[in-house]
């Protein structure tokens, strides 16, 4: 037992110095964690120090002792870990408390504080997220592989808004997840927010695809959408957060994120390239003369709403939205409703710079046809073996998030690339990838030449994909667009 109490006196040591436990609560903390563990005796263990370990390494540590003692299996290591760690935090109350006291003085560092609050109790995967290969291409694109989560190839799952077993919580993204042991959430923190006069309230994700990726959640369990309020909810929180950008997925299955049962939005603290793309073509609506609006310089089709006045900001959005749920060509396959409902929607981001608010839109559209029954404007079938699932608000910004398998498939491609054989069957699906990056490569590559043209070839593919998902084809198309709801060249 001498080594479960070492275990956790260093848990205790390390809640003193980076969860805020107040050595007044050590005694009490300790007693809870051996009490969770079922360990009927401690030993004090005066020679034992905390070493800077992370959270998930002492936890890791105590729960292998405790399979060694037999009081738990190995089967249950991650339930265990987690109810000990929220036992060792501060309650949520106590977390908001903290976090408005902050932010009444600077909303950066109380955003700052959260942040690493969520990733010192391991409620943000942090050690796993930073061990996930990333790099920015040549095109400007931001390439990922995800290590730390299983691919998610199921858009059934997005409609039914990954409703949870008994009804409670409703959704996988409900504030009544805080704590709730069915779903092994017991360090999740959250805190309020004020957005178009509705409380809603915005927590980080364990498994974030960027800097402080978080997200903004609607205190009610209601339909994720876009209309005329999403786009001064949406200012009202860069208002608040100004070093933080906010976006809304399309509401609509394919198009949009994993949970579509349960309004929300997704932010953080890096910029995406679609954010500081330039405008290919600059235009004007007379009635808001105070706003500049352009077509971006981008792979997908986005216009970009430019201003200072919050009220003409979201009245020039709301005519682009609008009029493009609104928009039919048949020619260009753009069907925006049928017999099986709505196919047009809006993907809309927001900045806060000098220039004012900065409204980036990007138009979606998730028809189906026999030819592309997974859709018509979202990666095609020969690029699939890359990327299948949903193109949704981030990827359609410039930063991909590709499947763990990836990583060990790639590195076979690239073996054969160098040795100069043929890929075996297990990897046939690969040909297309394996014959581009090849012509990428010197007659004998290098491993590292190899490796580089690979880095190539998937951006090359994410560009790819990301202009399967245009529903213009040329900016010009979209200039025609916005001209037909009111715009004009400047």
């Amino acid at each position: 037992m001498d080594r479960i109490s070492a275990a956790v006196d260093r848990l205790i040591a390390f809640a003193e110095q980076n969860l805020e436990l107040d050595a007044r609560n050590a005694c009490y903390a300790r007693n809870t964690v051996l009490d969770i563990v079922g360990a009927e005796t401690y030993t004090e263990q005066p020679d034992v120090v905390y070493g800077g370990e992370s959270c998930a390494q002492l936890l890791s540590e105590l729960t292998d002792a405790c399979v060694a003692e037999g009081l738990i299996s190995e089967e249950e290591k991650d339930r265990y870990e987690d109810e000990v760690a929220g036992a060792l935090m501060l309650s949520p109350k106590e977390v908001e408390e903290e976090f408005s006291r902050r932010a009444a003085k600077s909303s950066k560092d109380a955003t700052e504080w959260f942040y690493r609050y969520s990733v010192a109790c391991d409620y943000v995967k942090k050690e796993k997220l930073d061990k996930n290969p990333r790099f920015t291409a040549k095109n400007g694109l931001i390439v990922t592989i995800n290590k730390a989560k299983p691919e998610f190839r199921d858009p059934k799952k997005a409609a039914s808004g990954n409703s949870t077993k008994g009804g409670y919580p409703k959704c996988t993204i409900c504030r009544e997840n805080e704590g709730y042991a069915g779903r092994q959430k017991r360090t999740l923190r959250t805190v309020g927010l004020r957005l178009g006069g509705q409380d809603w309230f915005w927590q980080y994700s364990p498994y974030g695809y960027f800097y402080q990726h978080g997200i903004a959640v609607n205190c009610k369990h209601t339909p994720m959408h876009v209309d005329s309020a999403t786009f001064n909810r949406l200012m009202d929180f860069v208002d608040q957060f100004p070093h933080y950008f906010i976006g809304c997925n399309a509401a609509l299955p394919l198009i949009g994120g994993s949970v579509l049962a349960h309004d929300h939005y997704q932010g953080g603290g890096e910029t995406l390239p679609l954010q500081t793309a330039k405008i290919a073509i600059a235009l004007k609506h007379e009635k808001y003369p105070d706003v500049e609006v352009g077509v971006c310089d981008w792979f997908g089709t986005a216009v970009r709403v430019t201003g200072k006045n919050r009220d003409s900001v979201a009245a020039v959005s709301e005519i682009i939205r609008k009029g493009w749920v609104e928009y039919g060509d048949r020619e260009r396959g753009i069907i925006p409703y049928d017999e099986n409902g709505i196919h047009s929607a809006i993907s809309p981001t927001v900045v806060k710079a000098e220039r004012g608010y900065e409204m980036t839109i990007i138009l979606r559209n998730n028809i189906t046809s026999e030819q592309y029954p997974d859709g018509v404007f979202h990666a095609h079938p020969e690029f699939h073996v890359i990327k299948k699932e949903s193109i949704g608000l981030i990827e359609a910004q410039g930063l991909f998030i590709l499947p763990g398998r990836l990583e060990k498939q790639l590195k076979e491609v690239e073996e054969c690339l160098v040795n100069g054989c043929g890929l075996p069957k297990e990897l046939s699906e690969f040909s297309m990838i394996c014959e581009e990056t090849r012509e990428r490569c010197p007659e004998h590559p290098t491993a590292e030449q190899a490796s580089e043209a690979m880095r190539e070839e998937l951006a090359s593919v994410c560009e790819r994909i990301l202009q399967n998902t245009a529903v213009f084809k040329t900016h010009r198309e979209t200039e025609e667009f916005m001209k037909g709801l009111g715009f004009e060249n400047v």
